[in-house]
Parts: structure tokens; C-alpha cells; sequence
């Protein structure tokens, strides 16, 4: 699906940018990281990055244009796609002229069919309302950032700011958790917080309205207004609609309650869907857990019942429920008749926002890219040996896994094939040896990148890596710490496995499935003796590594964990 461009807002004092020059043409190939274009702000010319592979479907502004904050400046997407709704919504220029005859039937239309249409235009009064003049407004809209190439939603854990706080340039409004990590949102204005569109616990698609900053006394919901939507309706009055459903449940589960005796355990799918699964924000769960309140318990003020953070932090346990138990037939508690049995079937937990861009992503890769597996045994006894004397002078701790990466390295600077990736119309062959290592987290999997592995020594690695995996497991890595692999490398020999194939870590043509390392009989000198070997798997992606490609590099790489030496000079 195609996506548009606005203009970012490169600096706190930022309301418009210039367009200096366009270093991409329309129908060009685009890829996540590639320069659009130069912009000109009010303080430096800087370069607008594309967050998106696909072509260059669409320029609004020319070289020499002003655009404001947020305006479509270009689309991207698939060769071909139709993007006229795209246009005709953001107000494109581009959009067919053959599109606006009808509205020009409808001026030449008698009065009495416009009175007949003047009807539904109630239905359609935010529409009608982009075209008042905010101009005046002394206030800005917030929007939910894109804070990674592959983000296309967060969650706002928590507000650090309430309404009627003054803020200024630089302050942190909220935290935001990516698919990635756990970030912090920060204001690019000075004013009064006048407005939050979501809650704590909810789920922002990327530019959706978050907040409002301006004027003690703006009138911010002419300006919520203009933007039309259901995104114009003021928190009070999303407020007033919750307390208003909520009446309405309590009184219909009150009148239930009254006409019929409710077994134990009934209550417990008020809150619940049809399917019996309790709808409830990822932080809400995790709070309620920590504090031993059951979901089952509270009434959630979210849409359509969900249960946000704030519901968890305002109840109060009441003994309703024991009531209802002493109500309930002897035979209710037989479902717990085993001691120390679960009483409930199954939890259902919502897929976190890391975990939805891996599941995408490693389909993507799996799906789309020919993988073929090669595995090599290395005999591991010299590299052990290396590493002990290595730990007597290193500042730092030296690890297999650090071996691997300066090892890995090494051979991928003799096999530049390795080290490249898949564009569709290109291959890239990359320079630089940036090599991701996969580091295991409470919610999934993250990336971090060593940079120039190549050039750095393995007490540097070491250092590094052991920064980074810290970061990933505080959630603290920030975009330049994840992107820019070129080759990456997952190691479950700390786990005990001894053998895997991984998946592919796209836009990368390979990745490194490294073993534990194992003491087996191994043959040398026509004699059989205890070795230490370790088996790796390379994944490849067929379209751009050979398997003779791919076993040349393996054979490199062999030949240095056997002789480690060579990796240190």
C-alpha cells in the first residue's frame, strides 16, 4: 500500500521548510534510508530520509517551494499502484480533472436539488469544516512520530504531562513504545498542553493526533475541528459518552443480576467478549498482574469496554463477588477440584508492537526470499585456548560470541557478495560491515548493530556489545543503534542448542546461525580424541548468494576461529 511524505519538522522553531532540490525523480526506486530530497529549514539545509522501500510514485512541491509542517510533499509505493484517492484526500494537485466535473453539474443543478442535498449536511459538517481559517489559532497539533523505519503504530505507555501544564521546547510529553523500544516523546513548542487524544494503553497510528500545545486560551477544538474526524471530538465529551455506556451497563447487568441467581464464575464474562477473551491494553494487564487484581473484576472505560491503565489504577475490590459465591450451587467448585490447577482454560494477551512488526517482517523474508541452508562443523580448541589468554589483558571481558562477530567480520571483508542486499531491480553491495546481533527480550527479538565490526578490536566488540544488550533489554536503543546492518548473526549456543537454521533479517542476503559449543569425538592423526566443535548454519537468500558464494565464506570463516591468530592482526 502507498504512503505519504509529509514534511517533517526538523527543528523546534520549524513551521515551514524549502524544497532546495529533489535527489529523486518520480518513478524512481526507493529504499529505507535513501535521500528524497534537501530541505531548508529556518535554521540549516538538511536531508529528508525516505522511511519506505518501494518507488517514488508522486512530488508535490517543486525546487524552490515553501511547504508547511505536515503538508504531502510525495508518495511512495508499488510501481503502478493507484494513488488518486491518496491525492484527492491529502488535496493533491496531481488529482484528474475528470474527478471535479461532477461537482461542477452540481453548481449548474436547480435550487430545489440543492435544498434536497442541503439535508445530510449535517452528516458531513467536519468535512465541511477543514475549510475554516485556523490561521489565527496560536496553537499546534502534535502528531504520533514515525520513530522507526518500520514503525507504522505505538502505544502511549504514560502521560508525563496533563492538560493545563505549561511546556516548553524540549520537555517530554510521553513515552511511547515502538515496535522496538520505549521511547520518549518530546515537545518541539512552548505553551500550555490544551488537549490529549488518547489514552494511556492505546494503540497511535503514525500522524494521528496525539495532543495540542498553544495559547492558554486558543480555542483548540476549532482547530480539532478543521482537521475533521472523529479525532475533532473534545476528550470531555468522548468522557461524558463513556460515563453515559457505562450507566447503561451497570444498570442492565443490575437488572440481570436481580431476575436470576448467578452461579460463581459467571460474572467473570461481563467483562469479557463473546469468545470469553477480556479485552485490555498490554500496560493495563501488566499493572493489574503486578498489583494480583484479576481483569474479571474491573469495568474498562475504553472503547468498546476495553480495560486501560487508568481503570486498573482507579479500582477499589469490592465483596460483591463473594456474595454472589455464597448464591452459587454446590457444584460450581468442581472446576477446581484438582489442587494447584489452573482455573482458567487459557489467557489471551494483546500481540505487543514489537512483536506485530517481527511476525510481519519474518514472514516477509521467509516468504519472499528463496532461502537455502549451509552447515559447517569448526573445531573450536584453539579459539578456546585464545580466549583465556585473551581475558588476561583484555579491559573487558572477551566472549565466544565476540569471536564470532570480529571472525565473522573478517571473512565477510574477503566475500563482499555476502555482505550485500536484495533492492528488486539492484543488488547492494555494501562497503561498510555493520553486523547485527540478535538479542533476546522479554517481548521478542531486537537487532542491535556493531558498525564497522571489521575495523574494531574484540575488546571494543566486546564492549559494545554488552552496551547494546543492555539497552535492548531496558528498552533504551534508539534508531541509530538498529539500523544500517548489513549481515547479521543469532547465537543459542548460551542455551544449549546445538544446531538451528534462522530466518533471514532482511534487507540483509544472509544470517549466521551460530551452535553451543560441544565436546565430541573427533578424529585427528588417525586417532580418535575429545574435540571442542561448534556447527553454524548460514541462511541465504538464493537471489543474490550462490551456494558456492555462500561456501566460500563459510570456509574463510572456519579457518579463522581455527587459527584465531589471524583475526588479531
Amino acid at each position: 500500500m502507498a504512503e505519504v511524505i509529509r514534511m517533517p519538522k526538523m527543528s523546534d522553531t520549524m513551521t515551514e521548510g524549502v524544497i532546495a532540490s529533489w535527489l529523486k525523480k518520480v518513478g524512481d526506486k526507493v529504499s529505507s534510508g535513501d535521500v528524497l530530497a534537501e530541505v531548508e529549514t529556518d535554521k540549516a539545509t538538511m536531508e529528508l530520509e525516505s522511511y519506505e522501500d518501494g518507488t517514488l510514485l508522486h512530488i508535490g512541491p517543486k525546487k524552490g517551494d515553501s511547504v508547511p509542517i505536515d503538508a504531502v510533499i510525495a508518495i511512495i509505493g508499488k510501481e503502478g499502484e493507484d494513488i488518486s484517492g491518496l491525492l484527492g484526500e491529502a488535496g493533491g494537485s496531481a488529482k484528474p480533472a475528470a474527478k471535479e466535473a461532477p461537482k461542477a453539474e452540481k453548481e449548474e443543478a436547480p435550487k430545489q436539488e440543492e435544498k434536497k442535498e442541503a439535508a445530510p449536511a449535517k452528516a458531513d459538517a467536519p468535512a465541511a469544516k477543514t475549510s475554516v481559517d485556523t490561521s489565527n489559532i496560536k496553537a499546534s497539533v502534535i502528531r504520533m512520530p514515525k520513530m522507526s523505519d518500520t514503525m507504522t503504530e505505538g502505544v502511549l505507555v504514560s502521560w508525563l504531562k496533563k492538560v493545563g501544564d505549561k511546556v516548553s521546547s524540549g520537555d517530554v510529553l510521553a513515552e511511547v513504545e515502538t515496535d522496538k523500544a520505549t521511547m520518549e516523546l518530546e515537545s518541539y513548542e512552548d505553551g500550555t498542553l490544551l488537549y490529549t487524544g488518547v489514552n494511556a494503553g492505546d494503540s497511535v497510528a503514525i500522524d494521528a493526533i496525539i495532543a495540542i500545545i498553544g495559547d492558554k486560551d486558543a480555542d483548540y477544538k476549532a482547530l480539532l475541528d478543521a482537521e475533521g474526524g472523529k479525532e475533532g471530538r473534545s476528550r470531555e465529551e468522548n468522557a461524558q459518552s463513556d460515563e453515559n455506556i457505562e450507566a447503561r451497563t451497570e444498570a442492565t447487568t443490575e437488572d440481570k443480576v436481580q431476575e436470576t441467581e448467578v452461579p460463581a464464575g459467571e460474572t467473570e464474562q461481563i467483562a469479557a467478549e463473546g469468545n470469553g477473551r477480556i479485552k485490555a491494553s498490554p500496560l493495563a494487564k501488566k499493572v493489574a498482574k503486578d498489583k494480583g487484581i484479576k481483569l474479571n473484576q474491573i469495568k474498562g472505560s475504553g472503547e468498546g469496554g476495553r480495560i486501560v491503565l487508568r481503570d486498573v489504577e482507579n479500582f477499589t475490590p469490592s465483596a460483591a463477588p463473594q456474595k454472589e459465591t455464597a448464591k452459587a450451587p454446590a457444584a460450581a467448585p468442581t472446576a477446581q477440584a484438582i489442587p494447584g490447577a489452573p482455573a482458567d482454560a487459557y489467557e489471551e494477551v494483546n500481540v505487543s508492537q514489537m512483536r506485530k512488526v517481527i511476525a510481519r517482517r519474518l514472514a516477509e523474508s521467509k516468504f519472499s526470499a528463496p532461502h537455502f541452508y549451509l552447515t559447517m562443523e569448526i573445531d573450536m580448541d584453539k579459539a578456546m585456548e585464545a580466549r583465556v589468554s585473551i581475558n588476561e589483558v583484555s579491559p573487558v571481558k572477551v566472549s565466544f560470541n565476540d569471536l564470532v562477530i570480529k571472525a565473522a567480520a573478517a571473512a565477510l571483508r574477503q566475500h563482499s557478495a555476502v555482505n550485500s542486499s536484495w533492492l528488486g531491480d539492484k543488488i547492494r553491495y555494501n562497503k561498510h560491515i555493520n553486523i547485527g546481533v540478535a538479542v533476546a527480550v522479554e517481548e521478542g527479538l531486537l537487532v542491535p548493530v556493531i558498525r564497522n565490526a571489521d575495523y574494531k578490536s574484540l575488546s571494543a566488540i566486546a564492549a559494545e556489545v554488552k552496551d547494546l544488550g543492555g539497552k535492548a533489554k531496558n528498552k533504551k536503543l534508539q534508531p541509530s543503534d538498529w539500523e544500517g546492518n548489513t549481515f547479521t548473526i543469532s547465537n543459542l549456543g548460551m542455551f544449549g542448542i546445538e544446531e538451528f537454521t534462522a530466518i533471514i533479517n532482511s534487507p540483509d542476503a544472509c544470517i549466521l546461525a551460530v551452535g553451543a559449543i560441544k565436546q565430541t569425538p573427533v578424529v585427528r592423526d588417525g586417532q580418535i580424541k575429545i574435540g571442542n566443535v561448534m556447527k553454524v548454519t548460514l541462511s541465504c537468500d538464493h537471489r543474490v548468494v550462490d551456494g558456492a558464494v555462500g561456501s566460500a565464506f563459510l570456509q574463510t570463516f572456519k579457518n579463522l576461529l581455527e587459527n584465531p591468530v589471524r583475526i588479531l592482526v
